[in-house]
């Protein structure tokens, strides 16, 4: 392997070699984090040349050995949108929407199931299993049946009509459905104990190593995007925080490497939903893990995750980078999700509404400036929430 292992927490930092089915942290539990044995160079640009408009245009920056293919269905090259308009409505001079809806399986967790799926599918894995508030079983199944395996989700029973339709769509005979009263957590549970009973690859969030890596293409491919610039800001919506914590290991990567200069990376902001809000209640406390949050209501199914596994790298994230975190109402995560709809025609999920809202509470605050260049994600496709 040209990439090893390292634990997120251990203390000294303790390595592993990324052969097998890796989980987490053997010693602490702690998720995994991919170490390459050495970066691209910035001649290594030139590579990019003539190759697909696909998150595996930087395979060099992924964990896939020379000759191997990937499982694909086309994920990633997502469009980066201006929005002059809703800008102007909402006081940023320079708005941009990084738009994920349009994803093979209608959100980003398809780069993120993507890699995973791969890597597990060339160390030989047959059965996935995964725990989800919702689009990461429809990236799950939809990628599992790409590569000929068999997955099974675990879901809310509150979990959007129209997503559960597409999970037992991409599953078929191969695969099945189960729906759980309660929340993600509580799937959760249930999917680590059939992966003990059964032997099934476990990809829930940060329970694998490569999920994060198929996620840091949303900061490879933004850096692209703006000329091998960054933003002065990132506002994104946080449930199990993958995306967040893969950008920032993006940036850290691209800095090092040469390949994007400048005084400073971008300041990240973690928006969540006041009614399960654990990632920003143990920002502004100072905390350095979160308080698992009781009772995780929103109408945001993906910010439907009450204790992140992923928590101590979230928040070392927004911290390094001199960011921040925001909870927003449903109200006016849902009105920001129709304004993206209806000012500028992008088909926001209710997670793509409460980055945007948080975006102009930021503002507010003084958080962010007016002139600022400033990324908001919208990190799902609207229709699938509506029955």
């Amino acid at each position: 392997m040209t990439w090893s292992l390292e634990c997120s927490a251990c203390v000294p930092v303790r390595t592993r070699s990324a052969d097998g089915l890796p989980g987490v942290c053997e010693s602490c539990g702690a998720p995994y984090l991919v170490r390459y044995a050495a970066a691209p160079r910035p001649e290594a640009k030139a590579l990019l040349e003539g190759r697909p408009w696909t998150m595996w245009r930087y395979r060099e920056w992924l964990p896939l050995l020379a000759g191997e293919s990937p499982v694909t269905l086309g994920e990633g090259g997502t469009p980066l949108l201006s929005v002059p308009r809703l800008g102007a409505r909402s006081g940023f001079a320079d708005l941009w929407i990084k738009e994920e809806g349009t994803n093979p399986t209608g959100s980003f967790k398809a780069r993120g199931l993507a890699a995973a799926v791969t890597r597990a599918v060339l160390a030989g894995a047959k059965q996935f299993v995964v725990p989800t508030a919702g689009n990461a079983g429809v990236a799950l199944a939809a990628y599992a049946a790409r590569a000929g395996a068999r997955a099974r989700v675990y879901a809310p029973a509150t979990t959007p009509t129209p997503i559960l339709a597409q999970i037992r769509a991409f599953s078929g005979d191969g695969g099945d459905l189960v729906l759980l009263d309660g929340h993600i957590g509580d799937c959760g549970k249930a999917a680590r104990a059939f992966a003990a009973e059964t032997g099934a690859v476990d990809v829930s969030t940060l329970r694998e190593p490569y999920r994060i890596e198929g996620k840091k293409t949303l900061g490879l491919e933004l850096a692209e995007q703006l000329g091998w610039t960054l933003p002065d800001a990132i506002v994104y919506p946080t449930g199990g925080g993958t995306g967040l914590i893969g950008m920032w290991k993006a940036f850290q990567e691209l800095r090092a490497s040469g390949w994007v200069t400048g005084p400073a990376l971008p300041r990240m902001y973690s928006v969540q939903a006041t009614g399960c809000a654990p990632v920003i209640r143990a920002f502004e406390t100072g905390a350095e893990r979160c308080t698992p949050w009781p009772d995780p209501t929103t109408v945001a199914a993906g910010l439907r995750v009450p204790g992140p596994l992923g928590d101590r790298l979230m928040l070392r994230a927004l911290r390094e980078s001199s960011g921040g975190a925001v909870a927003v109402s449903d109200e006016a995560l849902t009105a920001a999700a129709e304004e993206m709809q209806t000012v500028e025609g992008i088909d926001a999920a209710p997670e793509g509404g409460a980055a945007l809202a948080g975006a102009m509470e930021l503002l507010r605050r003084g958080l962010i400036r007016a002139e600022e260049r400033v990324v908001v994600f919208n990190t799902g496709a609207g229709w699938l929430y509506r029955a």
